[in-house]
């Protein structure tokens, strides 16, 4: 019996086959780097011109101050009304958003037939295709006069409004990413709890909810920073009028206008201020301090999701 060993060459060695995976490879490297270089390019952009307004307005004013005034091309620049006009609107965004958001998960990943399914996620999917100007038209005809009728005393242009449309803007994608996450789960730990008797709402709560909590708490993360960026809604609604949060009437800044920092941006670049001015450049100013918001909620939804994600075999 032959000792010979038979080698198999499983591979081709045609050279156009070798150009062509060279071909791809540095085509899908060249589309990751344009991401990469975007990002750059924007983090660049708004620090040079935020540094350009920083020379005419002092960082400690912007900080510190509690009214934003603006007048041309000058005016009084604190930023803290801005901030909390854009926390309030995601603070109740969130209420509005996350039950409603989770419990349609749930729902999806637990309870609906494939037939339900089927109809019920392109029908979100659908919602969350709908541009935001006709949010924005909807909770400035519709939502406040409702409000009003209901006893709400909200004036015409109102952060309430505005709060409740953008966390109806993004169910979607709360309820989306929670179902995939939860959808992820496997079948195992659900066959587990229902042979120790539990019921299908206790195998939800107690066993599929905890175990997609990461993917869930990713969810409320990303559709919290894409509510803090939302802005034809917030400019529609809730008004282009600077106020500094009421302390001795916490509700009071719900029914009345306000400017989220969004809205601020938009006025700073539609407004008669020349390029190059103070009033102009704090739009870039803006922009920063948002981007910076937005930065370290994607970072923390990393962390979390790194941190308690649920590895299975």
């Amino acid at each position: 019996m032959s000792e010979r060993s038979i080698d198999v060459d499983l591979t081709r060695s045609s050279s156009g086959r070798v150009v062509k995976e060279r071909v791809y490879k540095w085509l899908l490297f060249g589309c990751a780097a344009l991401t990469v270089f975007v990002t750059a390019s924007i983090i660049f952009t708004l620090a040079t011109d935020a540094i350009a307004f920083f020379r005419l307005v002092s960082p400690v004013e912007f900080f510190t101050e509690t009214e934003w005034f603006v007048r041309g091309d000058s005016g009084t620049y604190g930023v803290w009304p801005l901030v909390t006009a854009t926390l309030i609107i995601t603070v109740v965004s969130a209420i509005v958003s996350m039950p409603i958001g989770v419990a349609a998960a749930v729902y999806l990943s637990e309870y609906a037939s494939a037939r339900m399914r089927s109809v019920l996620k392109p029908a979100l999917e659908v919602l969350a295709g709908i541009p935001t100007v006709v949010y924005g038209y909807l909770a400035l005809v519709y939502l406040t006069p409702a409000l009003q009728w209901v006893g709400i005393p909200v004036s015409t242009f109102n952060l309430l409004s505005a709060s409740i449309m953008v966390g109806i803007m993004i169910i979607p994608m709360v309820s989306s990413l929670s179902e995939d996450a939860m959808s992820s789960v496997p079948d195992s730990l659900r066959q587990a709890g229902y042979g120790m008797g539990a019921t299908k709402y206790e195998v939800s709560t107690g066993i599929v909810i905890p175990a997609a909590v990461s993917g869930i708490f990713s969810s409320f993360i990303l559709a919290l920073s894409r509510a803090i960026g939302e802005t034809m809604i917030v400019v529609m609604a809730a008004g282009l009028r600077p106020r500094m949060f009421n302390f001795s009437n916490p509700l009071d800044n719900l029914l009345s206008s306000g400017q989220p920092m969004t809205a601020g941006m938009v006025n700073a670049v539609t407004s008669d201020a020349t390029g190059g001015s103070s009033t102009y450049l704090s739009m870039f100013a803006l922009g920063l301090t948002l981007f910076t918001i937005t930065f370290a909620m994607n970072l923390a939804s990393d962390y979390v999701a790194a941190r308690y994600q649920e590895e299975y075999q």
